[in-house]
């Protein structure tokens, strides 16, 4: 682990290095006429419905079960076997501007999907879980405003998506329909708190604030998470952020810090291709479920996810993904093997296109191995059986914007 950290150190370095070395000058471009206030506020919405079948279930796996579905093992928002609501959203942003100084976001959503974006205090209490809650919720709500000094420095307070990962929680703008593991087990998902962003140069900018922690919004201990992030951009078609996160997360507890270092990349310089890449390191001290059993009770876990999508047409695309992650005590995966090793592998084949204006369709296919029998069969409640797992998914979602 030791290694993994300091080349995660030295890559961060290399990157910062390298871009102040090789950074473009922006080339002139005429005068843009400034924008009013009603073009600068953004609009997006959409619905999402979807169909997930599992490769390893058959008709006699039911086991007579009538209450409960069948599910995928190890995954968040397509774990339902069968068809699925995901999601219903519409947001309202305005990012601060020099001429309107003042910026704010709210996002709404809805769905099965909603339930597992709740934050602690809106929504969930914190014995709740995901699939006892509400399928509505308030995914952001905040406001932002930009202080004239130097460049530019933007204060940002409320509720926020994390700053962490490739991926984000709104399923249209992956390159994939199914979250990655990164995505369902390394990182957070939203906070609440406040943020402070400043760019020191057009390819280089900082940001780093103060928060309650991860996905609450009505803390589980009296001390808060920090988070920050370095966004390079060192060429005109490579965009890098360097992420972080740290605080104690354990209900009732101050002292027991949770730490994930979160690097992102991705390179569009060829023409119809994108390129990206997610690499995650994170561990968390005295974790207790671990302190029962072990002398040690520290727990770790990392991965890397690499993407490459390709544009055959305006409207066709295929998008593929490999990913690795490492859960070495179990606590991240938690599926009756905490303590023991947990390793995954995945590969994620996505083929998109564009129907008709704002309506979309996207064929999956998933393959998930690992180490040990981690994945069930049957539903809810039945002990893990395989070591591999294969899912087919059909996915319609339409923009309203």
């Amino acid at each position: 682990m030791a290694r993994v950290w300091g080349a995660m150190i030295v890559t961060a370095l290399v990157v910062l290095t390298a871009s102040a070395a090789t950074a473009q000058q922006p080339e002139a471009k005429p005068a843009e006429k400034p924008k009013t206030l009603l073009e600068e506020i953004a609009l997006f919405g959409y619905v999402e419905a979807s169909y997930v079948g599992n490769l390893g279930h058959t008709s006699a796996d039911s086991g007579g079960l009538t209450s409960s579905r069948q599910v995928n093992t190890l995954r968040l928002y397509d774990s339902d076997e069968g068809f699925s609501f995901n999601m219903a959203e519409f947001s309202v942003k305005k990012d601060p501007s020099d001429k309107y100084p003042f910026g704010f976001g709210v996002v709404f959503t809805g769905g099965e999907d909603a339930q597992k974006n709740h934050s602690v205090g809106i929504f969930r209490d914190l014995q709740d879980a995901p699939r006892q809650t509400k399928w509505i919720d308030l995914q952001e709500a905040y406001v932002s405003y930009k202080v004239p000094l130097g460049s530019g420095l933007t204060l940002k307070a409320g509720k926020f998506v994390t700053l962490l990962g490739y991926e984000v929680i709104e399923s249209p703008n992956n390159l994939n329909f199914s979250p990655s593991l990164l995505f369902s087990f390394a990182i957070p998902f939203t906070h609440t708190g406040g943020l402070l962003s400043y760019s020191f140069t057009d390819w280089f900018s900082v940001t780093a604030g103060v928060v309650e922690g991860w996905d609450v919004s009505d803390d589980n201990n009296s001390s808060p998470a920090y988070t920050g992030q370095f966004a390079v951009t060192p060429l005109k078609d490579l965009s890098t952020a360097l992420n972080w996160i740290v605080g104690p997360e354990q209900n009732s507890n101050n002292t027991r810090q949770r730490w994930v270092t979160d690097l992102t990349a991705t390179y569009a310089g060829f023409k119809n291709l994108t390129l990206g890449a997610n690499v995650d390191v994170a561990g968390e001290e005295r974790v207790p479920a671990l302190v029962a059993t072990r002398q040690d009770g520290d727990a770790s876990w990392w991965g890397w996810a690499l993407y490459a999508a390709y544009d055959w047409t305006d409207k066709l695309r295929s998008a593929i993904r490999f990913e690795f992650f490492d859960d070495p005590q179990s606590v991240r995966t938690a599926i009756r093997n905490t303590g023991n090793r947990t390793s995954i592998y995945e590969v994620t084949a996505t083929v998109q296109y564009k129907i008709w204006k704002g309506l979309v369709g996207r064929v999956e296919y998933r393959h998930d191995d690992a180490n040990a029998k981690v994945f069930a069969i049957r539903a809810p409640g039945y002990a893990p059986t395989e070591r591999v797992q294969d899912t087919l998914s059909v996915d319609l979602y339409y923009l309203f914007f």
